[in-house]
Parts: structure tokens; C-alpha cells; sequence
């Protein structure tokens, strides 16, 4: 009995090491995307926006695909304690990566969107400095959350959730500059709205690092806690 418990228990950490690896690679995907479409909306670049909006089932795909082997996972070997943990800190990490997702191909939009319009090249280029420094913050924040599942540090996974505050702090600077430039010129206002959309959209990036920090410290404690507490991430 004891030897088929040690089989089994092998084969579980076999399942868990590839279901890592797959979490690992949708989490790379995710980071490139992300960065794409800071760097395609800052540029004007519709080509790389349609690319993002084209290429976005295949993060829903590997969500599905990484969801379904932690279901298997679940109702094949039913985990306890540490083990579960483990499986239910990547279901739930996962249903957060493909949000990211999801505001990446938005930020597309947005690029395809303010191009389009009549007004288009009527931008702010100092709100949009201001938006590429946030969205290299965003994205380093984003690379951080990676980083710490793989160190399974609880201290890595508090400087993720210290760096997604900063974020939030220049978010709150840059939406006010935002609305008093289009409080001072009615020709930025159409523009200005899709800076705040993006601005929201980055924000959120780093917020949702911090739900995933959060799961990571729930996988080492088993404790579940709010590492910035009164941050929204839909402000």
C-alpha cells in the first residue's frame, strides 16, 4: 500500500512539474502581448494591434487547456493540504492571466480606434510619455508575478504587490493630467478618452499581479490575504 501511495504521489509531482510549465509559458505569452500593445499603441501601429486582437484565442486556449488539466488533476489523484494548494493556486492564477489577456487585446482596440477617428493625430505626446513609462512598470510588475511563482517566494510575491502600488500612484497622476488637458483643449477629448481607457487597462495589469502574489502566498501559508488593501483594480 505504501509503495502504490509513493507511485502515485511521483506521478502527481510529474503532473504538477508539466501543469508549472504550461502556467510558466501562458504566463511568457501573456508578457509579450501585454508589451505589444503598449508598444503598438504608443506607436500608432494598427498592424500589431490587429495581430494581438487575431492571436487572442490562443491565451483563451491555453487557459481552457491548463483549466482542464487542473480538473483532471483534482478528480484523478484528490489532492490534500499542500498539494491542493498547489493545483488551486494555478486554476485560479490562470483565470487572471487570460484578463491580462483580455486588456492587451483592448489596449488594441484603443490603438485602432484613436486611428481611425478624424482627430486621430490629435495626441498629447506628454500623456503618452507618461503612459509608456507606466506600461514598462506595468510590464516589469507583470514579470515580477512570474518570477516569484518560480522563486515561490512570499517575499517576492510583496514587492510585486509593493511595485503594483506604484503603479496605481502614477495611474491617479496620469488620469488627472489626462482630464485637465481635455478640460483645456476640446480637440484631445476623444484622444483623452482612450488614454484613460488604457491607463485603466495597465492599472489593472498590475493589480491582477497582485491577485496572483496573493495566491502564491496562499500556496506557501495556506493563509489568504490582501496584500494592498482598498486597491481596485477596476479604478
Amino acid at each position: 500500500m505504501k509503495k502504490e501511495e509513493d507511485t502515485v504521489s511521483r506521478i502527481f509531482d510529474i503532473e504538477m512539474e508539466d501543469l508549472d510549465d504550461q502556467f510558466r509559458s501562458m504566463g511568457k505569452m501573456v508578457a509579450r502581448t501585454i508589451d505589444k500593445s503598449v508598444v503598438g499603441f504608443m506607436a500608432h501601429d494598427t498592424k500589431t494591434a490587429e495581430e494581438i486582437i487575431d492571436r487572442d484565442h490562443e491565451i483563451n486556449e491555453r487557459e481552457a487547456a491548463i483549466e482542464k488539466k487542473t480538473f483532471e488533476m483534482i478528480a484523478l489523484y484528490q489532492p490534500v493540504t499542500t498539494d491542493l494548494r498547489e493545483v488551486v493556486t494555478i486554476l485560479k492564477a490562470v483565470s487572471v492571466l487570460e484578463r491580462m489577456g483580455d486588456y492587451a487585446r483592448d489596449i488594441a482596440y484603443s490603438t485602432i480606434r484613436i486611428h481611425h477617428r478624424e482627430n486621430g493625430d490629435r495626441r498629447m505626446p506628454e500623456i503618452e510619455r507618461k503612459i509608456s513609462e507606466m506600461g514598462l512598470m506595468a510590464t516589469r510588475t507583470f514579470d515580477e508575478i512570474l518570477d516569484a511563482y518560480v522563486s515561490d517566494s512570499i517575499d517576492d510575491a510583496q514587492k510585486v504587490a509593493d511595485h503594483s502600488e506604484e503603479v496605481s500612484r502614477l495611474s491617479a497622476t496620469i488620469r488627472k493630467d489626462i482630464l485637465t488637458s481635455m478640460k483645456g483643449d476640446v480637440d484631445t477629448i476623444d484622444a483623452g478618452a482612450d488614454y484613460l481607457v488604457v491607463v485603466g487597462y495597465l492599472k489593472r495589469t498590475a493589480d491582477h499581479a497582485t491577485d496572483i502574489a496573493e495566491w502564491l502566498v496562499y500556496k506557501r501559508s495556506g493563509k489568504i490575504v490582501e496584500l494592498n488593501p482598498g486597491s481596485s483594480s477596476f479604478i
